[in-house]
């Protein structure tokens, strides 16, 4: 089993930049591609990045490509995500993602069969 716990959300402005991170427990990291997903309120869920397990691949949705940066250390066992230049719909909950195979994350990019999921943080852009 694996824990995941997200940190870092809150309230910005717009243009303004956050840093969400995810921390696990249970399991070592490294053997788990790791992503981020978010869901804003009466919408569905939609992928944002994801890191395979050395962290040599990365995979950004197009609506946040150039503006977020995720990346891992599996030192310390967390998954870090930088947003910069946010935008009010950027307002989203954010959750952290494991699973052992990177591909789940991409094709097709839904999070369908993610092994392990965190409960989330409010990350809320003001315009």
């Amino acid at each position: 089993q694996v824990q995941l716990v997200e940190s870092g959300g809150g309230l910005v402005q717009a243009g303004g930049s956050l840093r969400l991170s995810c921390a696990a427990s249970g399991r070592t990291l490294r053997s788990y591609a790791m992503g981020w997903f978010r869901q804003a309120p009466g919408k569905e869920r939609e992928f944002v990045a994801a890191i395979s397990w050395s962290g040599g691949s990365t995979y950004y949705a197009d609506s946040v490509k150039g503006r977020f940066t995720i990346a891992r250390d599996n030192a310390k066992n967390t998954v870090s995500l930088q947003m910069n230049s946010l935008k009010s719909e950027d307002t989203a909950s954010y959750y952290c993602a494991a699973d052992p195979s990177y591909s789940t994350y991409i094709n097709p990019p839904k999070g369908y069969g993610i092994h392990y999921w965190g409960k989330g943080t409010l990350v809320t852009v003001s315009s």
